[in-house]
C-alpha cells in the first residue's frame, strides 16, 4: 500500500469521526492529493485543484475550506453540523466575519464548543465555515459575544 493509499484512509476515517459516518468518502473522494509537512504528516486536503481542508497540527483536526463545506452540507441532513445566523448578520458572515450569539437562530444540537461548522442562513445556504465557539445552548440563548469564530466566507475566494 502505497503513502497516498494511507494518507486517504487516514483523513477519511479523520472525518467519519468528526463529521459522521460516510463523510471521508464524501469529502475525500479517490484522486485527492495531499500536501505534506517537514515531518511527513498531511497538512493540506485538495481535489482538482481545489482545496478541502485543513489537517490542524495542534490537535488533528480538519478544518474545512469553502468547497469542503459545501461537499458536506450537500451530504448532511439539516441541522447536522450547521450553525443558522438571521438574516441581518448573512452579509457580514460571508465575508468572513465572526458570527456573533445574538444572530444565531438554530443549530445542531450535538455540537460542542471547538467544533468545525458549516454556518447558514434560515434558506440552508452555505454562507461560511468555522469554529463553534460556545455550546448550542450558550449561542442559542446569550444576546451577546461571539458564537463562531468564522474561517471563511463564501465572498472571500
Amino acid at each position: 500500500m502505497s503513502n497516498a493509499d494511507k494518507n486517504l484512509i487516514k483523513v477519511r476515517v479523520m472525518a467519519d469521526i468528526q463529521f459522521g459516518k460516510g463523510c471521508g468518502e464524501v469529502l475525500f473522494p479517490d484522486g485527492v492529493t495531499f500536501q505534506l509537512s517537514k515531518t511527513r504528516r498531511v497538512r493540506q486536503i485538495q481535489y482538482n485543484g481545489k482545496h478541502i481542508a485543513t489537517v490542524r497540527a495542534k490537535d488533528g483536526m480538519l478544518t474545512l475550506s469553502i468547497d469542503g463545506a459545501i461537499a458536506l452540507h450537500d451530504m448532511l441532513e439539516r441541522p447536522a453540523s450547521r450553525v443558522v445566523i438571521c438574516e441581518d448578520a448573512v452579509p457580514f458572515v460571508s465575508k468572513g466575519k465572526t458570527a456573533f450569539a445574538k444572530h444565531v437562530l438554530d443549530m445542531d444540537p450535538g455540537l460542542r464548543a471547538g467544533d468545525e461548522v458549516i454556518i447558514v442562513d434560515n434558506s440552508d445556504v452555505v454562507l461560511a465555515t468555522g469554529q463553534l465557539l460556545l455550546s448550542p445552548q450558550e449561542a442559542i440563548h446569550m444576546d451577546r459575544g461571539p458564537a463562531v469564530d468564522v474561517r471563511r466566507g463564501i465572498e472571500q475566494s
